[in-house]
């Protein structure tokens, strides 16, 4: 063997080492820049989570709340776009609640928009923050349909995309669906241009993890902006009720020769029924029971507009009939054609022991006659207010007068009491009302109407108030 050949072939291995050496010392040159790059993503997405947590405990508005989930996502995956998409009231459509600066369409454009986005990118850039996107279209219909995220490395060549040939369209992109207690809210996206590298792996895990905590973010700050405001609502209504409060007499008014008592039970925060004492002048004084048709707020503003009126109107009228046909007019055009307003006006003349009574629409007063111990109903002809402009009511409306005797009690009521219902659905009825006032009615107004509430509250038990509920007795002494 020629002397030289082991030192070539000891050149030979060296150089075998070294192309190993370097082969490994790139790749674990490789992979410390794969740990060091997942390493980093670990730290951006706590970062993340810390400042969502941050964001949920304070008075970040919604909109900030968004921006910093789509920016925060953006960062964290080292995505270059991306969009955030909440389900409508009606779960019907995805409305865009933040798309970032460089996010392209992920969704299907109408013609005229792709024709104005080749040369002016602001109507696409307005169009996608406005538009509403059906829920069961597209890619985003697919995610939230699916049920699960998706990472779709060309969204061009997706099935589902129909935003094909608009500029910036040729994508990576990961969507996920965003869901809290059971319910989908929307759907959370991010993408990258596909020159740039594609997500890995590592990438779609950290992005479904961080859509989890978003979704959990949104939801609680949309319970709690729910809560919030579920609450002013209820503060301005207790405040109205208040108000409201005001429009009932204070107390029983002082009527020589009659003892007049009454009380309103509202089923709901505001009330559509009330009642009121009216000085009319010359030993005159007037007792008014009304209810308008429906409940809540509504009612108790057409509650107040009728009780102005009707105060304004009653000195100038000693007919009652005849005041009403006034207050008819005034309010009728103000009155939606689903409303109206039942009423009971009586006028006490003095001591006499004459009232004279109309009635629109309302439910039939009961009367206790002393003498003979019994109830009658009362019930004059009238049209409830608000129904016809004028001519028809003040034809049909007619006042009717009786002669009240010592110990003879009238009784008013709304159709909350009559209607009350018990949890086996039944009503408490007229005969129930009627048995309830004539056993009670000897002992005075007062003590008629608290019979009749004990009653209803015995027999309804449990059941929830359905309607409001309003009485008012007139005891002649």
């Amino acid at each position: 063997m020629p002397p030289f050949i082991p030192y070539l072939l000891l050149a030979i291995a060296l150089i075998g080492l070294m192309v190993v050496f370097r082969r490994l010392k790139g790749q674990l040159w490789s992979k410390n820049e794969e740990i060091k790059a997942v390493v980093g993503e670990e730290e951006r997405m706590f970062a993340f989570l810390h400042d969502l947590g941050s964001a949920i405990g304070s008075d970040t508005t919604m909109t900030g709340l968004y921006r910093l989930i789509v920016d925060g996502v953006i960062k964290v995956v080292a995505a270059r776009g991306g969009a955030l998409y909440l389900l409508d009231d009606a779960r019907q459509h995805l409305k865009p609640r933040y798309l970032s600066a460089d996010c392209p369409p992920l969704v299907s454009l109408p013609e005229e928009i792709r024709k104005k986005a080749a040369t002016d990118r602001r109507a696409l850039d307005s169009h996608l923050r406005l538009a509403l996107v059906p829920a069961d279209e597209g890619v985003f219909g697919a995610v939230l349909t699916a049920g699960e995220a998706l990472h779709i490395r060309d969204l061009t060549a997706h099935e589902a995309f129909r935003g094909a040939g608009l500029p910036g369209c040729e994508v990576t992109v990961m969507i996920a669906p965003l869901r809290h207690g059971g319910k989908d809210l929307g759907i959370l996206a991010v993408t990258r241009p596909k020159d740039d590298p594609p997500f890995t792996q590592n990438d779609f895990a950290v992005f479904r993890t961080v859509a989890e905590q978003s979704a959990f973010a949104i939801g609680n700050a949309l319970v709690h902006r729910e809560a919030s405001e579920k609450r002013q609502i209820e503060g301005e209504l207790r405040n109205a009720r208040e108000v409201q409060r005001v429009l009932l007499p204070p107390g029983d008014p002082v009527v020589p020769g009659y003892r007049v008592s009454g009380t309103n039970v509202p089923a709901r925060i505001i009330s559509g029924d009330y009642y009121d004492h009216l000085e009319l002048g010359n030993g005159r004084h007037g007792v008014v029971i009304a209810d308008v048709s429906g409940k809540g707020v509504a009612a108790g503003l057409i509650m107040a507009m009728c009780r102005s009126v009707l105060r304004s109107l009653a000195g100038a009228h000693d007919n009652p009939a005849e005041a009403l046909g006034r207050v008819n007019r005034q309010i009728f055009p103000d009155i939606k054609e689903d409303m109206f307003i039942s009423l009971f006006y009586a006028i006490i003349d003095g001591e006499s022991g004459d009232v004279d009574l109309a009635r629109a629409g309302h439910d039939p007063a009961l009367l206790y006659r002393a003498l003979e111990k019994s109830v009658v109903l009362i019930k004059p002809p009238g049209l409830a207010l608000g129904i016809d402009g004028g001519d028809v009511f003040e034809r049909v409306t007619k006042a009717h007068r009786i002669h009240m005797n010592p110990g003879d009690c009238l009784l008013f009521h709304t159709d909350g009491v009559k209607e009350a219902t018990n949890a086996a659905g039944e009503e408490f009825g007229m005969d129930r009302l009627r048995d309830a006032f004539r056993e009670n009615a000897p002992l005075g107004a007062e003590a008629a109407i608290k019979s009749v509430e004990k009653e209803l509250a015995k027999f309804v038990g449990e059941a929830k108030q359905a309607d409001d509920i309003t009485l008012v007795a007139m005891e002649k002494r």
